[in-house]
């Protein structure tokens, strides 16, 4: 049974589960309460076996989520700040999470809106979507993972230039540079984030998690270790269930029917 959220929506939809950030009036800007409840909804979803897939979206047409909540920030100490950071991390949350995270992105998208978006690691976005970290123009700098992750996505140049500048780039620049998937219009949006997550959630949830895995090795240490990786992973799939149903399937020229086991 879900719990329930004062700051977000939580539904699932057969192997799919949405959260949404629901402060619509403040942009779905990111507070401290939001962060909590955003990282204790993956936890559910992390224990939840019916759910294979998540997407994260923000409530309204205007703003997945237009930064952190900026009133916190005042009066607030480095000491306390780095607490809040660590304590309540959603974009850790996010990116150890074992499935798969797709961001569906609405409209705004900046600072640590655009730092949960990073964390996941698929981003569909709609044309009226917008992209940016913003936090140079605080007399600050990125912290929730935006230095980090923007440049293993972007690389450094480009990274670089979002960070330094707090420029805000459109969704057709985003996916020029390889920071979104895919770009949509306003009404395909959910449909199209939808039918991607399915498309997943379909799939073997062993060999899923797995290749997630190895994928995210990829960019975090050298090319030796992640063949390595790569290998006992893959080997690890022959233990499975799944393996066998899969390989009988495509024998047998019929739709697998993955378990999980």
């Amino acid at each position: 049974m879900s719990q329930s959220y004062e700051t977000l929506l939580l539904e699932r939809r057969g192997s799919v589960a949405i959260i949404t950030i629901n402060r619509p009036e403040k942009r779905n800007a990111l507070n401290i309460k939001t962060r909590e409840e955003g990282a204790a909804a993956m936890e559910e979803l992390r224990l939840d076996d019916s759910v294979r897939v998540v997407v994260i979206t923000g409530a309204g047409d205007k703003a997945f989520i237009a930064g952190a909540d900026i009133a916190e920030f005042a009066g607030r100490s480095a000491h306390m700040q780095r607490a809040v950071m660590v304590e309540r991390s959603l974009f850790n949350a996010i990116d150890t999470f074992p499935k798969p995270v797709i961001a569906m992105v609405n409209g705004y998208c900046l600072g640590g809106g655009c730092e949960v978006a990073l964390a996941c690691d698929i981003r569909v976005a709609s044309e009226t979507a917008c992209f940016g970290q913003p936090e140079i123009n605080l007399g600050i700098m990125p912290g929730g993972g935006g230095t980090q992750r923007l440049t293993r996505l972007v690389g450094e140049g480009k990274a670089m230039e979002m960070i330094l500048t707090g420029q805000i780039i459109d969704a057709e620049t985003a996916f020029a540079i390889g920071l979104v998937n895919h770009v949509v219009p306003p009404d395909q949006l959910e449909a199209r984030t939808l039918e991607l997550a399915h498309s997943i959630a379909e799939k073997g949830p062993i060999a899923v998690r797995l290749a997630k895995e190895a994928v995210k090795i990829a960019s975090r240490s050298n090319l030796d270790e992640g063949l390595r990786r790569e290998v006992d992973l893959f080997a690890l799939c022959f233990a499975t269930e799944d393996k066998d149903e899969g390989v009988n399937a495509f024998l047998q020229k019929r739709k697998p029917v993955f378990k999980g086991k």
